[in-house]
């Protein structure tokens, strides 16, 4: 199992995306259980980019429930009609938000979230299973880059289950 993450010294999002996925397929390969395979991508993704907030929410019955994350404490509980989160599962789409104060019924967590991106995870039959989250402490901090890379790792997580 590796211990470090060789993360390349770089702004290029992209660079850094196609170093880290391989390190993120190797980590959970052979590794069954979903909770520690979530946990490591979410340590993974919060080492390569310093993001604020990155977690996971996993639908359960009408809404999505908190899952295995790295920063502050966080909403436990989201409605699928609410947020960025909420936004991202119905619309079964990524959702990049430059500015989480210009979108309707944005969810504030935390006041220094300025920023967000949200990746929905699917199973294997193409129904949404969790989304993940990123929050930044900036403005406009993702890209096409980051919901490229992003959508690469959830794909990741739909092959193991």
């Amino acid at each position: 199992m590796a211990e470090t993450l060789i993360i390349p010294q770089t702004d290029d999002r992209r660079a850094v995306y196609d170093s880290l996925i391989p390190q993120i397929a190797a980590l959970i390969e052979g590794e069954s259980d979903l909770v520690a395979n979530l946990a490591n991508i979410t340590a993974a993704l919060k080492e390569a980019f310093g993001f604020f907030w990155v977690g996971f929410y996993f639908k359960k019955e009408n809404q999505l429930v908190l899952g295995p994350f790295q920063g502050p404490i966080a909403c436990t509980r989201i409605a699928f009609d609410k947020g960025v989160c909420g936004a991202a599962y119905t619309r079964q789409e990524t959702i990049l938000v430059p500015d989480v104060e210009q979108f309707p019924g944005h969810i504030a967590c935390s006041s220094a979230s300025k920023s967000e991106i949200v990746v929905p995870v699917f199973d294997r039959e193409g129904n949404v299973t969790m989304v993940l989250d990123i929050d930044s402490d900036q403005l406009a901090d993702f890209s096409e880059a980051d919901a490229e890379g992003l959508e690469r790792i959830a794909s990741l997580i739909t092959a193991l289950y």
